[in-house]
């Protein structure tokens, strides 16, 4: 897991730019803690930031092969889950290798079958080829976009980096803002290529962009496909359960420490027994962590994403289990830290996320860190096998519009309430999201003979798999990856998200039940109290001190008369929700105070322009 950049400039000469490319990867450093390279010619220049995972001596970037017709060079982050056997492949067509890494095996499989080595690569990835023999560059990027990339075209080429500070780093590109980036920002529709940055772009998932001095060219090499499914409901939960077994065996190789992030929901509990299994035949104990709050279990209060806290389910994952489990627990104080949402808002390169739900985040993936390099989780579990609770909410999957912007959560609401109001209307949010609700849709295939509970549902499941789960992938990547940890997606692997898409929402919810064919192909491995648990969303505090804290950060704010923030802000909304008794707070008012205050400190900390009409 890494960081990768580069530019591409066929008018200039990069060998005098040396200076220029070692700011765009220091800008990812935090992304690859353990070693930094470049290699530049005229006309490119490569930049990688190293976290070492597979051969770790091993491996280094940016990695060259010279053939007599010219270099070609990678830069590469990510995992290829079946470098061993594309290795032996490719050994067997007459390949011959110096490390043992999975990076040479993407690099001579390009050698091999050129872009098309996308289409072999079973993991998660992003990577950047440029082949002197064609004088060309290749972006590729994995097929659900567990990793990212963006790219920003210029006069004669591209800049690209695997976050948009690498490519803010670079002179030539301005930090300007416009209104079609704060719609997207603020409407939680995940729009094909959105970047908030004017003129970026981001890498689609499943997507190869080539650049060369014709120009820039995008190709799909990947895509969710409509297909019959023949398979009984016997035969479908032994395959899923075949699949999550191959899947977390090859995702738990690794040199370097690895551990499960464990909440005691099913999803979690499953990959944590399944990878219990598998690293005890090594004799080894598996490490758990999972994220608490003080006094949680004695004051816990059920809302609508939460019906239980999480504790007493991952005791008993544990002792069902016998892994080794520690509890990364967390105060209001630690949440509300200034200092810790400037962290958040630098590793995200956004000013818009989930206020205390990232904090948190961030501080367990920071204390996983001091143990472990890689995490298996359980995330995109709901978004494969329909759990989360809008999917079985008749309001939200049957209106014209995205589930989760119905159902009330984090993103629902009015999610331009805090915005000035001239703002507001500008950014016509509710037209925005109608628009990319009505292209989402037209992208979804049918099959003949589909009922209307069917089609309706496979829509729903169509859009969590291409819109709302790149939304929290990448959340995941770009928190994990601020604090060097690499995160690992059992659940999105294509070959089971291929198979679980096309069976037939009455298979998945055979039993009247959220996930029930991830629940009966691993009933076995679970104590009764997981198995029957309904879906939990990700914790959220409800000590009302954390409330108190951010309206008096609020307050500083509304007293910095001056600051180019205010000009977003609806100014009166603010100051009522400053003045609101704390321990009565909704949700949605403070969910406006923290987007409030992101946009504070991402004006301090990116100093963006912004073009309002």
């Amino acid at each position: 897991m890494c960081g990768i950049t580069g530019w591409v400039a066929f008018d200039a000469d990069l060998t005098s730019r040396q200076d220029v490319v070692a700011a765009m990867t220091a800008t990812m450093a935090l992304r690859g803690p353990d070693d930094s390279g470049t290699w530049i010619r005229r006309h490119v220049a490569l930049g990688h930031r190293r976290l070492a995972i597979i051969d770790r001596s091993g491996g280094v970037q940016p990695m060259v092969v010279s053939t007599p017709a010219g270099s070609v060079a990678l830069v590469y982050s990510g995992e290829a889950y079946n470098f061993t056997e594309l290795r032996r492949e490719l050994e067997g067509r007459g390949h011959r290798f110096r490390t043992g890494s999975d990076t040479e095996v993407v690099l001579n499989g390009y050698l091999e079958w050129g872009d098309a080595v996308a289409e072999r690569l079973n993991g998660m990835f992003a990577f950047a080829v440029w082949d002197e023999r064609d004088e060309k560059l290749v972006l590729v990027r994995d097929r659900l976009g567990v990793k990212p990339l963006y790219y920003y075209p210029t006069r004669d080429g591209v800049l690209f980096g695997s976050e948009p500070k690498a490519i803010l780093a670079n002179p030539a590109v301005p930090r300007a803002v416009d209104l079609d980036g704060l719609r997207e920002l603020v409407s939680f529709t995940m729009t094909p290529g959105w970047a908030l940055w004017r003129g970026m772009r981001e890498v689609a998932p499943g997507t190869i962009i080539t650049v060369d001095r014709n120009g820039l060219r995008e190709r799909t090499y990947w895509r969710l496909e409509t297909r019959a499914h023949p398979d009984s409901l016997g035969s479908t939960t032994e395959a899923v359960r075949g699949l999550l077994t191959d899947i977390v065996d090859r995702q738990l190789v690794a040199d370097v420490p690895r551990c499960v992030l464990l909440s005691g929901g099913l999803d979690s509990s499953v990959i944590t027994a399944l990878a219990a299994t598998r690293v005890g035949t090594q004799g080894e104990k598996l490490q758990t962590f999972s994220v608490d709050f003080a006094d949680r279990e004695q004051t816990f209060r059920a809302d609508t994403a939460r019906d239980t806290p999480d504790t007493p389910f991952i005791r008993d994952v544990v002792a069902e289990v016998g892994q080794q489990h520690e509890f990364v627990t967390l105060d209001a104080d630690m949440l509300s830290r200034t200092e810790l949402r400037r962290a958040v808002i630098r590793a995200r390169d956004l000013p818009i996320g989930f206020g205390e739900m990232d904090t948190s985040l961030y501080l367990l993936f920071d204390a996983i860190r001091r143990s472990s390099t890689v995490a298996l989780s359980g995330e995109s579990a709901d978004e494969v096998f329909g759990g989360y609770r809008w999917f079985h909410d008749p309001a939200s999957v049957s209106g014209n519009n995205f589930p989760w912007l119905v159902y009330p959560s984090a993103m629902s609401g009015d999610r331009a309430a805090v915005m000035a109001p001239d703002l507001r209307k500008s950014l016509d949010v509710n037209t925005y999201v109608a628009d990319q609700y009505a292209t989402a849709v037209s992208q979804v295939g049918h099959l003949p003979g589909d009922d209307p509970v069917e089609r309706r549902m496979r829509t729903v499941s169509h859009l969590h798999l291409t819109r709302f789960i790149r939304m929290m992938l990448d959340r995941k990547d770009r928190i994990s990856m601020a604090v060097g940890l690499e995160v690992r997606v059992p659940f999105c692997d294509h070959r089971l998200v291929e198979y679980v898409y096309n069976a037939p929402w009455a298979m998945k919810s055979f039993d009247g039940r959220e996930k029930s064919l991830l629940r009966h192909a691993t009933a076995d491995l679970l104590p009764a109290s997981v198995r029957d648990r309904l879906k939990a969303a990700y914790p959220s505090t409800q000590d009302s001190s954390y409330n108190t804290a951010i309206q008096r950060q609020a307050a500083d704010v509304l007293a910095d008369r001056n600051h180019p923030a205010l000009e977003l802000v609806d100014q009166e909304w603010l100051t009522e929700a400053i003045g609101r008794d704390p321990s009565q707070m909704s949700p949605n008012v403070r969910r406006g105070i923290d987007r409030v205050l992101d946009l504070y400190h991402w004006f301090d900390l990116y100093r963006p322009s912004l073009t309002l009409r």
